[in-house]
């Protein structure tokens, strides 16, 4: 009898397909050795995407027959752009880990394609340059989304979109839920949801992705992992930078839009998610959407006691003075878009009610900080120096940057005599690199560029969480502005404004600090 499998699609709806077609359709998704990247002398490629190629090059993860095809409007040669690659190398990638060899390698994947996107007639060139090119292709839009459509119209147009071909967009996907509904609907116009990828490259960073191993590999975490064993989680993504060059772009958008609707959300449903039946995209997609689904909506009651926005004005950083965000080039002194925010979320389920995620990032802060804190409850019974009683509960600490690690700190006796009625905070600390002996930790491109070449979707939003994490945000915003509360303001150089510390505080926690 010929067997059936369900599973959930991204888009809600229920389907059912052979188990044999859907591992023919899996190997199919397994190899890819085209790689069309848009956008291949914009920033992100020169910083992140290039760099991402060369240490997977190095370190022998691509295949001899992989080729590289930039696309960009500027008319050069392949030499010029195999020259931009090594300026590129040569600039965001440490000289102790260039390897000549390596760099010869990948410059001579590289070969360029002229192309004005809104130009139709543009495409067959594109489609001339890979007509002996081997299929499937990846096509990787390093591109502002508002010519996403213009190059899906032209590559449908030049009958450069095939069943097996795949798809890359980056953040950010629309402005809001709106906005992020019509780019996925002209997404879905021309590609299956299983040939779309999106990016978020937190995703692809070595501790994150350990969250799932720390979770459900270790039964010391696995059985305490829930309202009965932890307090509260902190999320902090800080950065010391400002708007540098992108003040237009950036106003549009804000730091809750920019940061909490994709970075610190995804974060969010990594820590919260019910374990998945098994590692597939499928399985993993499906409770990060439960996760997002059982968020606790801020309305205009509940935004005050929970919610702040700040905007940072002039400040000082290791000694030098900075400009307030109005002030910055191309700034505008009547601007309200908060550069900083700082949230108390809520999961409705059974395993986290009653604990507090929060949530807080923003610009020009005293130091570039990424880092998860798990706060564990403590003992109720505490028999030791009452002065320490606020070191009860253990804490777990993810940090992200400035150095990729986890730590967990437990309490000990101080060396002493006189100690016996003490304790101390001691950290217990993974470093991957001195650990598994690395040569340096893996950035979230190499991981995501690795999955997308071999068509694995677990580390890339599916369309469902984007729109729920829209929705959720929307609200936040669309609450805030229908209330009275205010923009506040902190020093750029600070940990933001003390409104923030208040808003944990008055639950009876603090952020960790170093």
């Amino acid at each position: 009898m010929e067997k059936e499998v369900s599973f959930s699609i991204t888009n809600g709806f229920r389907t059912q397909i052979r188990i044999e077609e859907w591992a023919n359709l899996s190997e199919s998704l397994k190899k890819i050795d085209s790689f069309v990247l848009f956008g291949v002398l914009g920033d992100l490629s020169i910083r992140k995407l290039i760099p991402a190629w060369y240490y997977l090059e190095r370190d022998n993860m691509l295949s001899d027959a992989l080729k590289i095809l930039g696309v960009g409007r500027k008319d050069i040669s392949d030499k010029d752009l195999k020259d931009q690659v090594k300026e590129a190398l040569n600039e965001f990638v440490s000289p102790e880990y260039l390897n000549p060899e390596a760099v010869s390698r990948l410059v001579e994947r590289f070969s360029y394609c002229t192309c004005d996107l809104s130009k139709i007639e543009s495409y067959k060139d594109l489609s001339l340059k890979l007509s002996d090119w081997k299929k499937p292709v990846t096509y990787y839009l390093a591109i502002s989304p508002s010519l996403f459509e213009m190059v899906c119209d032209g590559l449908k147009g030049s009958n450069l979109i095939t069943p097996d071909c795949r798809i890359i967009i980056e953040k950010p996907i629309g402005f809001d839920l709106d906005t992020s509904q019509e780019i996925n609907e002209k997404l879905t116009r021309y590609f299956d949801e299983s040939q779309i990828y999106r990016i978020d490259h937190y995703l692809g960073k070595e501790t994150v992705q350990n969250l799932i191993t720390l979770r459900f590999a270790n039964s010391l975490f696995s059985s305490q992992w829930n309202s009965k064993g932890i307090e509260y989680v902190e999320i902090t993504a800080a950065e010391s930078v400002g708007i540098e060059d992108r003040w237009g772009y950036f106003d549009g958008m804000g730091q809750l839009r920019d940061m909490v609707q994709s970075h610190l959300l995804q974060l969010l449903c990594l820590i919260a998610m019910e374990p998945p039946n098994r590692l597939d995209d499928q399985s993993i997609r499906s409770e990060k959407v439960k996760v997002l689904e059982a968020l606790k909506p801020l309305d205009e009651e509940s935004i005050s006691s929970n919610f702040v926005s700040a905007q940072y004005i002039d400040g000082e950083i290791d000694g030098n003075q900075k400009s307030g965000y109005v002030n910055e080039d191309g700034g505008k002194t009547e601007s309200k878009t908060e550069t900083f925010v700082a949230v108390k979320a809520e999961i409705q389920n059974w395993r986290w009610l009653g604990v507090p995620f929060y949530l807080r990032t923003g610009k020009r802060m005293a130091s570039k900080t990424t880092q998860i804190v798990i706060h564990f409850k403590s003992d109720g019974h505490y028999i030791f120096n009452e002065s320490k009683e606020s070191l009860r509960g253990n804490t777990l600490i993810i940090s992200l940057h400035p150095k990729e690690g986890i730590s967990l700190k437990v309490f000990t006796k101080p060396h002493g005599v006189d100690k016996h009625s003490t304790v101390r905070s001691d950290p217990m600390s993974l470093d991957f690199i001195k650990t598994q002996k690395l040569l340096n930790i893996p950035s979230g491109y190499q991981s995501l560029l690795m999955d997308i070449l071999n068509g694995n979707q677990s580390l890339f939003l599916c369309r469902e969480e984007v729109e729920l994490a829209w929705k959720w945000c929307d609200d936040a915003l669309d609450a805030f502005n229908q209330s009275s509360q205010e923009l506040y303001y902190y020093d750029a150089g600070s940990n933001g404004p003390t409104q923030s510390e208040e808003l944990i505080s008055n639950y009876g926690h603090s952020w960790h600090e170093e």
